[in-house]
């Protein structure tokens, strides 16, 4: 089972992806969003925000989230560190229910450029 800490630095892993992305992904990730990431597994939430194509984590909280992010993922710590480590593919994943993306739907389709 992962760690709060392997979470956070999937996190900041990722952060790093998007902002060395090139072409439709660097213009997916270029929006001003609020963002929220709950680790089922462990109960815990990182919040903060995507901003410039990286994100930046504000807090990490105990619990689902308290507020409504703009995007909001949820799913298990290993399945983070897999998504990012790239052993799982994130369009399966989301299709079968292990990880859930929320967003408005115009947020979705500039999202889908991402995966």
């Amino acid at each position: 089972m992962a760690t709060i800490e392997e979470c956070r630095a999937a996190l900041e892993q990722f952060s790093r992806n998007l902002r060395d992305a090139d072409g439709d992904a660097r213009a997916a990730a270029a929006m001003d969003r609020s963002v929220s990431c709950h680790v089922t597994d462990l109960d815990v939430t990182f919040a903060g925000r995507l901003q410039d194509g990286r994100i930046t984590v504000h807090e990490t909280l105990q619990g689902p989230p308290r507020e409504k992010a703009e995007l909001r993922l949820a799913l298990t710590g290993d399945d983070l560190l897999a998504l990012v480590a790239g052993d799982l593919h994130f369009a399966k994943a989301w299709g079968s229910g292990r990880v859930k993306l929320e967003a408005g739907l115009r947020d979705l389709f500039r999202l889908r450029k991402l995966l």
